[in-house]
């Protein structure tokens, strides 16, 4: 299989615009009146969210392998780049995020959570840039004994390399990747942190 590669960029006028539209916003600060550039989806649901992230924690009923997760790469043309994720999707019409999560979960890793653990308030995504937001779901993935590789359901147009990694190996592990996702990298940074001021490691 032939590696991915960008062909051509241009300009592209919002009319002709599938995914996302350009929005000149005028407003005012406590000093002046200015204006603002930004990007909005146009697939935004019912629900006002448009997008999940998955924290899947993999666990063992028989405690034979380490609590662990499950990260994602694939190309991402913006960036000209692979690129580590959580596993994430937008959500469909008429489907609540944590639904979405579950399913999006199944299709990009293969694995088949068993329930939502938690599911944040909506979250920027990128503020000084878009609208868009989204939802972290986590949830809870048990497998009655060894770690396994279940099969993808992935869509046209999807190829997604899946990768189960230990929660406590996860942020030495992107700190060796090529380009990680930020959203990954701070969650991932922020259990390593938790985990060394555990065991002592830091003092304050």
């Amino acid at each position: 299989m032939s590696q991915p590669k960008i062909l051509s960029i241009e300009d592209l006028d919002t009319t002709d615009a599938k995914w996302v539209s350009l929005k000149k916003i005028n407003w005012q600060d406590q000093k002046a009146s200015r204006v603002w550039e930004a990007a909005t989806r146009r697939t935004r649901a019912e629900s006002g969210v448009d997008a999940v992230a998955i924290l899947a924690l993999i666990r063992s009923k028989t405690r034979t392998f380490p609590l662990s997760t499950v990260i994602v790469e694939q190309f991402r043309p913006p960036m000209d780049k692979f690129v580590v994720e959580l596993p994430a999707g937008l959500i469909d019409e008429g489907e609540t995020p944590e639904r979405a999560a579950i399913r999006e979960l199944q299709e990009e890793t293969g694995y088949a959570a068993e329930g939502v653990l938690e599911s944040s308030a909506v979250l920027a995504t990128d503020p000084g840039m878009t609208t868009a937001n989204m939802k972290l779901v986590v949830l809870d993935v048990p497998l009655d004994g060894e770690m396994v590789s279940p099969d993808q359901d992935l869509q046209d147009g999807e190829v997604i390399v899946r990768r189960a990694v230990e929660l406590k190996l996860l942020y030495g592990l992107l700190k060796e990747s090529y380009l990680v996702d930020a959203r990954l990298l701070h969650l991932a940074a922020g259990f390593d942190l938790a985990e060394r001021l555990r065991a002592g490691d830091i003092s304050l």
